[in-house]
C-alpha cells in the first residue's frame, strides 16, 4: 500500500476481522458514513496474522 499524506491520503483502520466476510460487511456499513460515503471504491481487506509480533523495531520521523 503507498500512502501520500500530502496528497491528502488519510489511513483510517475500521477494525481486525475473523473473516473476509465479516471485513466486507463492515465496509458494506462504512460506505453509508460521512467521509466514507465520498470514496466508497478506497476500502481494502487485508490478511493480518494473529498473536504475532508485527513491529519488531522502533521507529524514527523524518521531517519533511
Amino acid at each position: 500500500m503507498f500512502i501520500n499524506e500530502q496528497d491528502g491520503d488519510d489511513v483510517k483502520l475500521l477494525g481486525i476481522y475473523s473473516s473476509d466476510a465479516v471485513a466486507a460487511e463492515r465496509i458494506r456499513r462504512a460506505r453509508l458514513l460521512p467521509g466514507f460515503a465520498d470514496e466508497p471504491d478506497r476500502f481494502q481487506i487485508g490478511e493480518y496474522d494473529l498473536d504475532e509480533d508485527h513491529w519488531t523495531e522502533g521507529f524514527v520521523r523524518v521531517p519533511v
